[in-house]
């Protein structure tokens, strides 16, 4: 496409840069800090989120967010709370028929809006699409073998954007359904983080894998409620997201499930650290009460992060649930 805007230098929207270059693009790579921009250009080492990675020579990090006015796309990689926030700034120096895309997973936790609804909202007109997957920064960033999906309404642009992204290493697939995709993005990390806390309280691999089965048909029935595909959940961007998240303790929400299952509390299981699961759960449950969809694990982390429940009284819950047909 000739230049891709990044907006936001963190793991992931570095590992998305060096990708991006990968595939052939100039990248303008904008963080919020201009002396870390001026060291990041210097040193062409994010050593504070990917350390040992190099930055690529396309790449070239700024400060100054009416850089990314030139760019041809522009990725939104911050957090997803911040995702109006942001895209507000993004306005007000991108011109209208700029895309972006939207890399980060979550559900707004103050309006219970999906992200791409956030977006089109603030910049109207102007074409949003959704990038998910079973993606780690650092698999990403070091070049190894990873596939994601792309989403956006126009298919011919989203066509445009996969393979613009896609290069050696990253394999970018692409769909029409932004609401499929956005949604195994963000319900899967609420997920995450009831299988990080199965392991760390060492309830074993059989209640595991019935999590992530159970946990699964929660998402589809989510989806198709609010107009997502189920073949959409099937793929990259819903079951291999959620297998890859739910297996690893590299996932942010995983590891403060882990934590939570060891008997940390909220506070001492993120660490400080964000965690996006947990800001969405609240949200993602709320959306299914309004619609009767019945997610009673996702309700259970909703209850534990909320300090109603304790791990044991979840698990009792779940377990005691009136027997019915799985399907």
């Amino acid at each position: 496409m000739g230049t891709i805007g990044i907006a936001g230098a963190g793991a992931w929207g570095t590992a998305l840069a060096n990708a991006a270059a990968a595939a052939g693009n100039d990248v303008i790579l904008w963080m919020r800090s201009p002396e870390q921009a001026t060291a990041l250009a210097a040193t062409r080492a994010n050593e504070r989120c990917l350390p040992g990675v190099k930055l690529h020579a396309r790449i070239r990090p700024t400060s100054d967010l009416a850089e990314l006015a030139s760019t041809q796309a522009v990725l939104l990689v911050t957090p997803a709370q911040t995702t109006r926030e942001m895209t507000v700034a993004l306005s007000h120096v991108l011109p209208p028929e700029t895309p972006m895309v939207l890399c980060a997973k979550g559900i707004e936790r103050e309006s219970q809006a999906f992200l791409c609804d956030v977006a089109e909202a603030v910049r109207p007109g102007s074409a949003i699409a959704v990038l998910s997957g079973p993606s780690f920064a650092h698999d990403v960033a070091r070049g190894l073998p990873t596939a994601v999906t792309l989403a956006c309404r126009d298919a011919a642009l989203a066509e445009e954007l996969a393979n613009a992204l896609s290069g050696p290493t990253l394999r970018v697939y692409h769909r029409g359904d932004v609401r499929g995709v956005e949604i195994g993005g963000a319900a899967k990390n609420v997920l995450a983080i009831a299988c990080g806390a199965v392991v760390g309280h060492g309830l074993g691999e059989s209640a595991k894998a019935a999590l992530i089965a159970r946990g699964f048909a929660e998402l589809l029935r989510f989806a198709r409620a609010y107009g997502g595909e189920a073949e959409t959940l099937m793929g990259l961007s819903g079951l291999g997201d959620l297998v890859l998240t739910c297996s690893s303790a590299q996932s942010r929400n995983f590891a403060f499930g882990q934590r939570l299952g060891q008997g940390m509390s909220v506070e001492e299981a993120a660490g400080g650290k964000l965690v996006e699961g947990a800001a969405t759960a609240s949200a993602l449950v709320a959306l299914a009460r309004a619609k009767n969809i019945d997610m009673p694990i996702s309700e259970a982390v909703d209850q534990i992060l909320s300090g109603a429940w304790t791990l044991d009284q979840a698990v009792d819950a779940l377990m005691n649930r009136p027997i019915k047909s799985e399907h």
